[in-house]
């Protein structure tokens, strides 16, 4: 995809690719501090963020596209390493203390137990899903 390609919003209001890719860096950033402080946690307990406003604040629309696809891939990797790092009973184990009912893609709902492996897949699953987005966009402009 093009930097101009990646730049064009598919509707007022709508994040552009360059905007998509950005946000999957905040949550990258996000979720890696995240699954580290999970390692000594005794709940599943985490700061969230609005990710409108971290969008707007950092200009992801102004940046080249090439870099932040550069960072995003980057991350990932990290972010893969660090999962593959924890220790399985550290990401099965269940926590009754969550607010995945507020930071996961796929809401746990509050009351139900919830590991931080689910919470890893679940980060796995919003990053596939806006990949499909910027997918889409990418088939529409060039038809």
């Amino acid at each position: 995809m093009a930097d101009a390609d990646a730049a064009q919003r598919p509707a007022p209001g709508r994040w552009s690719a360059k905007e998509v890719i950005g946000h999957l860096i905040d949550s990258a950033s996000n979720n890696h501090q995240r699954f580290v402080r999970a390692l000594w946690q005794d709940d599943l307990i985490f700061s969230g963020y609005e990710p409108d406003a971290w969008v707007a604040a950092q200009q992801y629309q102004g940046a080249p596209w090439p870099e932040l696809l550069d960072l995003w891939v980057a991350y990932n990797f990290h972010l893969a390493r660090v999962m593959r790092a924890t220790p399985e009973h550290v990401r099965v184990r269940l926590h009754a203390r969550h607010n995945l009912s507020e930071l996961a893609w796929q809401a746990v709902p509050p009351g139900q137990p919830a590991s931080l492996d689910y919470f890893m897949r679940d980060y796995v699953g919003h990053l596939c899903h806006h990949v499909r987005q910027i997918e889409a966009m990418h088939l529409r402009g060039s038809a």
